[in-house]
């Protein structure tokens, strides 16, 4: 069985959503052919070293997770083929927020949710104001609704009664 017969590859943290993942399989392809083109010109030189292209951080981290030889035509094109079909089908948890969350904080939720629920789970982040604050998670099979909106509709009865109160002590 070769490094990528199996299609359990680890993500790093940066590798959040499917852009991302699209991304890295296209700078994979890229790199293939330089690889390819390098090795075509080289073909008589036994002596010959593939010279690695310079990698982007998500592709090194990548490479570094999954102990992968990019050397290797023949990984190479499976970890591609591979990778297509994690694209299609992967885990996406949909998560909406109130406002941008930054990257490290991001990073955090990738990682617990690859921890806890699945590795190879995508994020898909969207944005809405009007939640206020806190966040939308949609799974196939699940809605949460963790936000400021949803609380304070939950808790209406309670903030009439306060606002009754206030009211009926500001009017004796």
């Amino acid at each position: 069985m070769t490094q990528a017969a199996a299609i359990h590859y680890a993500f790093p943290g940066s590798l959040i959503g499917h852009p991302d993942l699209t991304r890295l399989m296209r700078e994979l392809e890229s790199l293939d052919n330089e690889l390819e083109s390098q090795r075509a010109r080289h073909r008589g030189d036994k002596q010959f070293h593939y010279q690695m292209p310079n990698m982007s951080k998500a592709l090194a981290e990548f490479v570094e997770l999954n102990k992968l030889d990019l050397t290797n035509g023949h990984l190479r094109m499976e970890v591609t083929t591979n990778l297509r079909k994690l694209k299609d089908h992967a885990p996406v948890i949909h998560m909406t927020f109130a406002a941008d969350t930054d990257p490290d904080s991001m990073r955090q939720i990738v990682g617990w949710i690859r921890k806890e629920l699945h590795p190879q789970a995508l994020i898909s982040v969207g944005l809405q104001p009007s939640l206020i604050g806190g966040v939308y998670v949609r799974t196939p099979n699940h809605v949460h609704d963790f936000s400021v909106r949803a609380h304070m509709r939950e808790s209406r009865e309670i903030i009439v009664k306060a606002i009754d109160a206030l009211a009926g002590s500001v009017q004796q």
